[in-house]
């Protein structure tokens, strides 16, 4: 029967509302900069984290790891399966403290207050010739209305057995937190002067701290510094001994609870393997756990998930068998480690609606900043988002999170829907949402100051479109296709249907529903769609522009001498800034964004503007040859102004050049398609065995200055020429088809096999590969957009 319940209990349910079924998404490990904490989906509520420290020696306390940080040198960190619903399975390699790190995450529904969860956090020597010694702390704090308080009586000398808290907030009511020792855990109980710790050896020491409203983020601080506060006196004991004591009798927390804490510190300190849990139950689903429950909940979750990654991801027979087990698993990490770093964020932000560069003022455009000049804090805003990089860029990013939200509405809509409503509730009365979301002090903490004001004119590629045309294209695929039945999908607990595993007789596949649920993203998404064709207008009637349409001309507001952050393309070669730029990125985007906005229209009815954005689509494409196409390079290029103050293009090969085909705006039979294949199939110029490059090797910028965007390799541009190629340009008829699938063969095992390669070498994926060798460089992890090979295995663009 215990079988029984937990499999019902804790695998995958099958949902019946499309829109309200988000309460199993409350809890989650929504502090995706901690290489493990947990935080339910509210504003002010409960927090908890994890740390560890070596004990071999005294100095290694200074290097406590908590929040990912590439500086820690680990070898590796990762989620091997991850469901944001269900919990998995991390593991943290950390060759410096010789010992491999897992936590275990187990998500239990019930009750009435988003359900009870169980935490495993177990540890393992990597080199067992060697010792491991580690010192580990969970902390959970509570920010907000309600308290929590410590149920276990407390000892000057520590505590054997279970740590219980109780503890109530209005959100999550009544709910209970304990901290439960595996039976077989080892301290270390000798050595020089043992005898004088004797009382406190072996046990599980604590701290309760008062912090003040807002800092609970600095968590780390505060503990570290109650055990060297309480450290210091005792080691100066000891500074003229000829032998010290063991640094896990000296480095403990004090075992003193202040009156009224907020913050709880649990530690314990171990030799050789270990494993604790920790269990939150809530009262209202009352359940009471054992080590039992997560034994087999977790081998539910990874059967699950196992189960749910072959009907969704499946890795093609076009790999050799040897290639297929290897790459699965890498498959999955990659997409766990992007689900593990989807955040939950709150706080305040940074704007500054009066600035404005030389060539960016615009009496007509500034006045929507209501004459507030200078920069301010906003009102404190919500968001839930996948992040690009947990140790780096551990934030929302507006032009990654599209690339993000295809991926994870591959797995899950619903999540991916709930993701995107959260994104569209930021954008405000003018249309504008900030490039980069950086909210609270925590957030703020990891950003360099020049970086953390955002600018209301400011701009970045509207990626997230890219969400609801699959969204819509998921709907349409299940009402247009052939039946689930026919396709073989399980409704039981294991399997899925492209709609979040929504069985087709719910209400979630009727279309009047699906719109509703939409219908609500609409107006805000076409308030900032006309936020772009107002802001980000360009000037054509000024410099004599000859095109078809007057008014289809885009350039990026933003931009400095050196960079254009606002494109996402940083230091990409462009022209000098001027009044008189025309951008073909952004023209291209514009494209994208009104087919969109048109097919969005039309899916919910409202044919007025469908015909509309029609108009307006074809506008775009033809302004994009008119205005962009260089017939003497044979290539699409930027507009610029030249000191004669005539407009002139600015062609630099690269990732710029191949925007209109790559959001598939020109057709089949495009005679421009035979330059840009050429461009992009030739190895001095854009192909590598390793992926696009991002500038032509040929360029004189090529590798040059910062070197960000002037070669390296990006997945997420490779992935855009790959679904190109495939969805377009190998799939319909026209003169360039059959070269179109073999590029597109070519350029997909090079992609995968290098991102695969350089995970093997370095137990990492990263931001960009080089140019040159495919090695990866910059920012790692970066399961943001990185982990779109999982996409590009399994065919899906």
């Amino acid at each position: 029967m215990r079988i029984i319940w937990l499999l019902l209990t804790l695998l995958p349910l099958v949902y019946s509302n499309f829109v309200n079924n988000t309460e199993n998404l409350l809890w989650g490990a929504y502090r995706p900069n901690l290489y493990f904490g947990l935080r339910p989906r509210l504003p002010q509520s409960l927090m908890t984290g994890l740390m560890w420290f070596g004990t071999q020696d005294y100095q290694s306390i200074a290097k406590t790891r908590h929040a990912c940080d590439q500086g820690d040198g680990l070898d590796s960190y990762t989620w091997t399966h991850f469901d944001p619903r269900q919990g998995g399975v991390q593991i943290l390699k950390d060759s410096q403290n010789n010992v491999e790190i897992t936590t275990e995450l187990l998500k239990v529904p019930g009750g009435s207050h988003g359900g009870s969860w169980v935490a495993r956090i177990k540890g393992t020597p990597i080199d067992p010739v060697y010792p491991s010694r580690i010192s580990t702390i969970f902390y959970l704090g509570l920010e907000g209305l309600g308290g929590v308080d410590m149920v276990t009586d407390e000892s000057e000398n520590g505590i054997d057995g279970p740590v219980e808290f109780s503890g109530n907030t209005p959100d999550l009511s009544d709910f209970t937190i304990r901290i439960v020792d595996a039976p077989d855990n080892k301290a270390v109980t000798t050595g020089p002067h043992s005898e004088a710790f004797e009382e406190r050896l072996g046990k599980t020491h604590l701290a309760g701290l008062r912090l003040p409203p807002g800092q609970l983020w600095t968590a780390k601080d505060h503990i570290i510094q109650s055990i060297v506060n309480r450290a210091s006196p005792i080691a100066e004991k000891y500074r003229a001994a000829e032998q010290a004591p063991d640094p896990s009798f000296i480095l403990q927390l004090p075992d003193d609870i202040l009156t009224a804490s907020n913050l709880f510190a649990v530690q314990k300190s171990f030799e050789g393997e270990f494993q604790f849990d920790v269990f939150f139950e809530s009262a209202s689903a009352n359940q009471k756990f054992d080590a039992g429950t997560i034994d087999q909940g977790i081998a539910a979750v990874v059967a699950s998930f196992n189960s749910h990654f072959e009907e969704t991801f499946p890795i093609p027979s076009s790999y050799a068998a040897n290639d297929v087990t290897r790459l699965k698993s890498f498959s999955k990490a990659i997409t766990s480690n992007l689900f593990g770093g989807i955040g939950y964020f709150y706080g305040t932000s940074i704007v500054d609606k009066g600035f404005a560069y030389e060539w960016d003022q615009d009496d007509e455009i500034d006045d929507e900043d209501d004459g507030q000049n200078g920069a301010r804090l906003t009102e404190p805003r919500a968001l839930l988002t996948a992040t690009p990089s947990r140790s780096f860029f551990p934030r929302g990013f507006y032009w990654d999170e599209g690339f993000h939200l295809l991926h994870i509405g591959a797995w899950d809509t619903e999540l991916s829907l709930e993701i995107l409503k959260d994104w569209i509730k930021l954008i405000d009365g003018n249309g504008w949402v900030a490039r980069e979301q950086i909210l609270g002090e925590e957030a703020r903490s990891r950003v360099p100051a020049q970086f953390q004001t955002q600018v209301p004119t400011f701009a970045n590629p509207p990626t997230l479109t890219m969400a609801v045309t699959a969204i819509i294209k998921q709907f349409n695929a299940v009402h247009d296709g052939p039946s689930a039945a026919d396709l073989g999908m399980d409704y039981g607990f294991g399997g899925q249907v492209p709609l979040a595993g929504i069985p087709e007789s719910s209400a979630a596949l009727d279309r009047a529903a699906v719109q509703s649920a939409l219908r609500d993203l609409y107006k805000p998404l076409k308030r900032h769609y006309e936020w772009f064709r107002r802001t980000q207008r360009g000037q054509i009637k000024q410099y004599g522009r000859r095109a078809r349409s007057r008014t289809e001309g885009y350039r990026w507001r933003g931009r400095s001498e050196a960079h254009v952050l606002t494109s996402g393309m940083d230091d990409y070669p462009r022209g000098p800034p001027h009044a008189g730029e025309l951008h073909l990125d952004l023209i291209s985007w514009m494209g994208f964004f009104t087919r969109t906005m048109k097919d969005f229209a039309q899916f919910i009815d409202e044919k007025e503007d469908a015909a509309s954005y029609a108009e307006i689509e074809w506008a775009i494409i033809n302004n994009i040859d008119d205005l962009h196409w260089n017939e003497e390079n044979e290539m699409y290029c930027d507009v610029g102004i030249d000191s004669d103050d005539e407009s002139t293009h600015i062609c630099h090969a690269g990732y710029i050049s191949l925007f209109p085909f790559m959001l598939s705006l020109l057709p089949p039979d495009s005679p421009h398609l035979r330059p840009i294949l050429d461009m992009l199939r030739d190895p001095e110029q854009l192909w590598s065995e390793y992926g696009i490059r991002s500038l032509s090797k040929s360029h004189p910028e090529f590798g040059q200055g910062e070197n960000y965007w002037k070669g390296p390799i990006w997945v997420q541009i490779n992935y855009m020429v790959l679904g190109a190629l495939h969805n377009t340009y190998a799939r319909e008829e026209g003169p360039f088809q059959e070269r179109a699938r073999a590029m597109y063969e070519e350029l997909r095992r090079n992609v995968v096999n290098n991102v695969f390669k350089e995970y093997q070498r370095t137990g990492y994926v990263w931001e960009q590969y080089d140019a040159l060798t495919g090695e990866g460089r910059r920012s790692h992890p970066f399961t943001g957009w990185t982990s779109l090979v999982t996409l590009i295995l399994a065919e899906k663009y």
